[in-house]
Formats: structure tokens, C-alpha cells, sequence
């Protein structure tokens, strides 16, 4: 019998077409802080199974993701060229997605004390009467 995958959270900004993207954004900005977009779309284009990514998706990912309030603007950066370019990085909401990619709920609640667990309920109970 193969052996079955730990269940993990599957968020919805790691489904579908734009998944892969996604993940090569907030890996991209986790290891080199924050980025432009094209200096975004330099690093996901050398990583293998983007290589053919085209500058425009990367700027619709990224538009996309800071609606969504995964990463944010925090600045502005005058390029060679002489135009200004938004300097985007992750927020904790990107952090925290990414976070919850790794973690197996099963495993955490088998670790989790019972205070920890009183934190995590009231952090829930908190953000769903916001």
C-alpha cells in the first residue's frame, strides 16, 4: 500500500494555475526581502518550471496578491531607466499561508498544550467577529 501524503491545509492562494507562481513569489521575497517586480520576475524566471514565465503574469500575480493582502507595497525605487518601480514584501498574512502549507493539524493538536490551544481559540473567536 503507498504511503499517503500528511494532510496539510490547502489555501485557496495555493490552488489552481496561479499556485505555482504564488509559491515562487513569497519564496522569492522570503529569501531576498523586498523586490520589485521585475526583480521578482528576474528570480522566478530562473527557477525551473517558470523559465518561461512572461513579465506581465508576474505583474498580475503580484497586483493580485497585494489585494488580496498577501504582500504589500513599502516603498518606492528609481530604476536605470529613470521611471519609479513599488518595492512589494510579504505580510504576515503571506507568513502565515505559508506556514499553514507546512503544518499537519493532526500533528499540532497531538503537540499542543491545553494554553496554547486556549490562544489559538481566542486569536479564531477574535478575527471571525472582526
Amino acid at each position: 500500500m503507498p504511503k499517503s501524503k500528511p494532510s496539510t491545509v490547502k489555501l485557496q492562494v495555493f490552488k489552481g494555475r496561479e499556485a505555482k507562481l504564488n509559491k515562487a513569489i513569497f519564496h522569492i521575497l522570503a529569501q531576498k526581502g523586498p523586490q520589485t517586480i521585475y526583480d521578482i520576475h528576474k528570480e522566478a524566471k530562473a527557477q525551473r518550471g517558470l523559465r518561461q514565465s512572461r513579465y506581465s503574469n508576474v505583474n498580475k500575480r503580484v497586483r493580485a496578491l497585494e489585494e488580496s493582502g498577501y504582500i504589500k507595497k513599502i516603498g518606492i525605487k528609481k530604476t536605470k531607466a529613470g521611471f519609479q518601480a513599488s518595492i512589494y514584501e510579504l505580510t504576515s498574512k503571506a507568513c502565515l499561508a505559508t506556514l499553514f502549507g507546512f503544518i499537519n493539524l493532526d500533528e499540532l493538536l497531538m503537540r499542543v498544550d491545553d494554553g496554547t490551544a486556549q490562544t489559538i481559540i481566542g486569536a479564531f473567536l477574535h478575527s471571525s467577529k472582526l
